[in-house]
């Protein structure tokens, strides 16, 4: 249906009377943003994500080589390419396909610190509740980072956690060399609770942490005796980077290196099946889609886009109503117009 009935808010300022009116007209939502779906009500929407992102994924061959290597060799994969190049997404596809469970998302910016990663200890609550009789356990005011709860011990000595930490590049100077001894001896220490070791040694009960993770089907909480703990199998580790800085050479030599270039029409193909595949069924919407994907690989010569942009606009000329063709050109332009995007 092409004319203006598909606009749903059409500027009235006069209150729908019908109560099922947005309900009846809004089409389901795109796969990649589940909000509302009956899917979303049986489990979480991040792990519907995260899911949709891993069973998408489209790898090459050379994608597939270097992840391979770096699970054999237990090195960290640092993947380089420009936002929107599916960087990320390459750790989600891994952790998918091998069933390792939720990925430890661990985002970088310039003030982060390997602490940060490790655990966070909230001293503050800690001393307010001294202060007012009530101070609990030390563990209840620890809390694993991302990078911490990926050096765990595992069930299995050769079924690693997954780790993504995302856009290093932006780090402060001195972090990558801080993750050199933690990568090569895969073991780390929370000094508020060594200090209690002697205490520890006394006491019936270890001290219980929270983990980073966040699904109730992963491991919650973790306890310990020393606050010493050792990576049982080394965490599959994806580093993505933009390319706005170079990295020390110590750091490099103990890393596997992969650069993600543009995807080519016939990956883009790909990916927009794997999304689309239910609203591709009539061969003018096949046609529209290659046009906007011939589109798209033009414009990303001229600068930066995210596939994620692409599918936004074929989903949007997809749907069963669409605008008039001047409209929708323009809507199109507009989705897919140049832009700066951190989606990967």
């Amino acid at each position: 249906m092409t004319d203006s009935t598909w606009r749903i808010f059409q500027g009235t300022r006069t209150p729908q009377q019908d109560p099922n009116y947005i309900a009846e007209r809004l089409p389901d939502p795109p796969s990649w943003r589940p909000f509302g779906t009956a899917a979303a009500a049986k489990q979480s929407v991040a792990k519907l994500k995260q899911q949709q992102r891993g069973a998408t994924f489209q790898a090459t061959e050379d994608e597939l080589d270097m992840v391979n290597a770096a699970l054999y060799l237990r090195r960290p994969l640092l993947v380089t390419g420009k936002p929107g190049t599916g960087k990320t997404s390459l750790a989600y596809a891994v952790a998918y396909e091998l069933n390792l469970g939720e990925v430890l998302y661990w985002p970088i910016t310039t003030r982060t610190t390997r602490k940060d990663g490790l655990y966070s200890y909230d001293a503050i609550a800690r001393l307010q509740d001294v202060q007012l009789g009530r101070e609990k356990p030390i563990g209840s005011y620890i809390t694993l980072g991302p990078l911490g709860t990926a050096l765990l011990p595992t069930d299995h000595p050769k079924r690693p956690r997954v780790l993504l930490i995302d856009e290093i590049d932006k780090s402060d100077i001195d972090l990558p060399n801080d993750l050199l001894h933690l990568f090569e001896d895969g073991e780390f220490e929370i000094p508020e609770i060594v200090r209690m070791a002697e205490e520890l040694k006394k006491a019936e009960d270890p001290v219980r942490v929270r983990t980073a993770y966040t699904e109730d089907d992963e491991l919650q909480w973790v306890e310990t005796k020393t606050g010493r703990f050792r990576c049982g199998a080394f965490p599959f580790v994806v580093m993505t980077s933009n390319g706005e800085r170079d990295f020390p050479p110590a750091f490099l030599r103990r890393c596997l290196r992969l650069n993600m270039g543009d995807p080519k029409p016939e990956r883009l193909k790909k990916i927009v099946e794997a999304h689309l595949k239910d609203d591709l069924t009539e061969k003018a919407k096949v046609d529209e889609a290659s046009d906007l994907i011939d589109q798209f690989v033009k414009r990303s010569k001229d600068g930066d886009l995210s596939t994620d942009q692409l599918l936004n606009a074929i989903y949007f000329v997809t749907r069963e109503r669409v605008p008039e063709q001047e409209t929708k050109d323009k809507l199109v332009k507009a989705l897919m117009k140049y832009l700066s995007s951190t989606e990967d």
